[in-house]
């Protein structure tokens, strides 16, 4: 988990394309899983409408203008201003950036296919450029490929909390100097810090962050839809890109043409409840959960696989790893070694580490060689003469897993989008109690994630959006929603996908036992499945509802 947020979809395009997978869409018979309706059609009698309120905000806005300028390459680019506030269509504007990958076939297109990479806070329009590179021919022939950076966000109109980058680094230093605080002191500096960012988000970023919260993302891009000249939307979202297509399906249910969500979040949870606001919210989505379950069961298939296939194997691996981890907790371990910069590794790196290595599909063998690395180094004699190469084995390791370059404004734009979205706690200093009490319910992962979020704290974090939305999520849209859950990723849970099926009529699940962070790139029969979606989404619905991963550790 990073300081930011965990919920990036597709982990950022499987590391931005690092095993490409090109496949044609799949036979009829491979379209998608059932809905509880049986009967595709039924989806679109009895739709939902949008609401009067909501359809007199964004249909009294005038469909922008988009001039299309050549960017990347391959791609168009182009910026659209759009309200700030959706109550006062002609007061104060933002700029939003979009770029398109034009279809292939004009001929046969059938519209623009939205994509959102989740995060919050991370560039759609860097995933559009890259979607080409991996989904099959039949989409790339009939749709633009759109991403549209989130207000607030990249290319768009940024929030600025600080009024200087000084002031900014001096302020986040401790939320960024380790991944979660785990003594007294550093937990008070960790809360005096997101005390600090709350306020300079409430005052200085007050004016974009009050105005970021999902539900303007969703009608930017309802306006968008109208702007690029499609009569509903066809959308595709990864993560918290899965609650940005719940919220705008659930605003706009007759609106919809096809809305595919992977990595999905159960809405309720994230919008949270007064009751359960001292949760904090990446323990209440379940995602502290889902981290330890596959943790756990990779753990079991090492020591199954044995020491020749496992290197971490033992005779009770998992209780190996509690060792490790209560060595590190007790003593944090200095790397140091000949031409490598040296660092302090803490029980907060190993639980980051082994989050991150989780999110990837095949990241077993990068975790547990960085665990055999961490082993040796902390048991007595610490790796003998060979303890150099070990050193810098591990700090490779370390480093693969280290969040890449982004935006310059990663946590405002994160937190302005969590800290609206849900209800939260009043008090940052209560953090510490909630952290605890989430690790207890969830070992190593609860106050991983719990940490994240001190920053919404009510008292501190005063730049709210009146109008978000904030449920309910069960309207029937025009067309089946399509709902994919992974069994055993490590952030978003196969549970919630379940929850969010049930609850939207009509809609269907896919499930796949795959490994990683969402399932779309990891099993190719959840790929096709989706590109088939895409195309037809109307179509009867046949009868494949599990899918199978294509890495399956130590199979």
């Amino acid at each position: 988990m990073t300081t930011a947020s965990p919920l990036t979809g597709a982990t950022r395009l499987r590391r931005l394309i690092v095993t490409p997978i090109l496949l044609s869409v799949a036979a009829a018979g491979l379209a998608c899983a059932p809905g509880r309706s049986g009967d595709a059609a039924t989806a679109a009698t009895g739709a939902d409408r949008t609401s009067p309120a909501e359809a007199r905000r964004v249909d009294q806005v005038p469909a922008p203008v988009l001039h299309w300028t050549r960017c990347r390459k391959t791609a168009q680019c182009a910026t659209a201003e759009l309200p700030l506030d959706y109550d006062d269509p002609h007061g104060a504007t933002i700029k939003l950036a979009l770029l398109r990958v034009t279809a292939k076939d004009p001929r046969h297109r059938l519209g623009s296919l939205f994509v959102n990479p989740g995060g919050p806070g991370d560039s759609a329009r860097d995933l559009a450029e890259q979607v080409p590179q991996v989904v099959s021919k039949t989409v790339l022939d009939r749709f633009d490929i759109v991403g549209v950076d989130p207000r607030g966000v990249a290319g768009s109109t940024q929030v600025r909390c600080f009024a200087t980058k000084t002031a900014r680094t001096r302020t986040v230093a401790p939320l960024t100097a380790t991944p979660f605080p785990g003594t007294p002191a550093g937990q008070r500096s960790w809360i005096g810090a997101a005390q600090a960012l709350g306020r300079a988000c409430s005052t200085t970023g007050r004016r974009i962050a009050s105005a970021m919260s999902t539900t303007e993302v969703a009608r930017d891009m309802d306006v968008l839809r109208r702007a690029l000249g499609d009569r509903e939307l066809t959308y595709l979202g990864d993560s918290y890109g899965s609650y940005l297509g719940l919220v705008y399906a659930n605003l706009f249910p007759d609106r919809v043409r096809a809305i595919a969500i992977d990595g999905v979040i159960d809405p309720r949870a994230l919008a949270g409840t007064p009751a359960t606001a001292a949760e904090p919210l990446f323990d209440r989505i379940g995602a502290a959960t889902a981290s330890y379950r596959a943790l756990r069961e990779l753990l079991e298939r090492c020591q199954r696989a044995g020491r020749s296939r496992c290197s971490f194997a033992d005779a009770n691996t998992p209780a190996r790893f509690d060792r490790l981890a209560e060595r590190l907790r007790a003593r944090p371990l200095r790397l140091a070694a000949p031409g490598v910069r040296a660092i302090t590794y803490t029980y907060a790196n190993l639980i980051a580490d082994t989050g991150q290595w989780l999110r990837r599909p095949d990241g077993y063998r990068g975790l547990f060689a960085e665990l055999t690395d961490l082993a040796r180094l902390t048991a007595p004699g610490g790796a003998g003469s060979g303890r150099a190469a070990v050193v810098r084995h591990l700090l490779s390791r370390h480093s693969a897993v280290q969040p890449g370059p982004g935006a310059d404004n990663p946590l405002e734009a994160a937190s302005a989008v969590l800290c609206t979205d849900g209800l939260h706690a009043a008090d940052a200093a209560a953090w510490p109690a909630y952290a605890a009490a989430a690790d207890r319910r969830t070992k190593y992962f609860g106050a991983a994630g719990a940490w994240i979020t001190a920053r919404c704290a009510r008292n501190t974090w005063t730049a709210q959006d009146e109008d978000v939305y904030r449920g309910p999520f069960d309207h029937r849209t025009a067309a089946p929603v399509l709902v994919i859950g992974n069994k055993w990723d490590p952030v978003t849970s196969h549970d919630s996908a379940v929850t969010v099926a049930r609850l939207l009529p009509g809609s269907r699940l896919i499930s796949s036992d795959s490994w990683g962070h969402t399932a779309l790139l990891t099993s190719k029969c959840v790929d096709n499945a989706v590109y088939a979606y895409l195309i037809r989404p109307m179509a009867p619905a046949p009868k494949i509802t599990h899918c199978r991963g294509d890495v399956q550790p130590f199979s």
